[in-house]
This record gives C-alpha cells, sequence and structure tokens, in this order.
C-alpha cells in the first residue's frame, strides 16, 4: 500500500480591481482528507500588488490573509469555524466569493506529508 496520500489544493489570489481581472497569487490552501489536513500558506508580495494598485489596502489584504491562515489552523483563531472538522473549513475558504482575496480552482495531487506540499507548493506558484 502507497503512503501517498491524494490532496486538493487551490491558490489564494488578491483582485485588488475586480473590474481589470488582474491578480497577484499570495497564499495556498491544502486539504487531505486521509491526514484530516488542511493548511494555509501565505506570501503577500506587495510591490506586484501596489503595482496593480497603488491605492489597495495592505493592512486589510494582510488581515485577509492571516484570517485564512487562522481559520486552517483551528482553534480559537479559527473563529466559528473552530469546531469544523477540516474539509468543511476547505470547503467554506474555497467557495466563490468577490472580495478582495479569492480561491483559485481546486486542483488534486498526491503527497505523502500535507504540510511539506503546502511549503512545495507556495514556493512553486507564489514566492
Amino acid at each position: 500500500m502507497s503512503d501517498r496520500h491524494v490532496y486538493e489544493y487551490a491558490l489564494l489570489r488578491v483582485v485588488p480591481r475586480i473590474e481589470r481581472g488582474e491578480c497577484v497569487n499570495a497564499g495556498v490552501l491544502v486539504y487531505c482528507r486521509a491526514r484530516s489536513y488542511v493548511g494555509a500558506r501565505t506570501h503577500l508580495d506587495e510591490g506586484r500588488l501596489l503595482a496593480l494598485d497603488p491605492r489597495v489596502d495592505l493592512p486589510g489584504v494582510r488581515a485577509a490573509l492571516r484570517a485564512v491562515e487562522g481559520v486552517c489552523a483551528g482553534g480559537d483563531a479559527a473563529g466559528q469555524a473552530a469546531g469544523d472538522d477540516p474539509g468543511r473549513r476547505f470547503r467554506w475558504l474555497i467557495a466563490p466569493r468577490s472580495t478582495i482575496v479569492q480561491p483559485g480552482p481546486v486542483h488534486t495531487g498526491l503527497t505523502a506529508d500535507p504540510a511539506a506540499e503546502t511549503e512545495r507548493l507556495l514556493d512553486l506558484l507564489v514566492r
């Protein structure tokens, strides 16, 4: 039997001006049901974001990204989602929304270590 498990992931995108459709990748969400894992890692390239919109609310964007990481971490940082299982928290985070921080489409893969995969995807797709 393989030690690798199916996982799902989605990028977190910052869309400062919805009418222009431009975005900056700012994080990744990963969910692995077999490991009961949900995690998020974020990295905001403020220079790239300011190039798209010099008036963007940087503190607001940083707060939204921290909130996503908090929901994934669970506990007090997850607020009302603290009691939800990892899959439910992931599904809530990837639900389409028209806010400045938006999830991208969901993709799948195989991994033996979901936390390490989260970091790898952040390096590959965001940084």
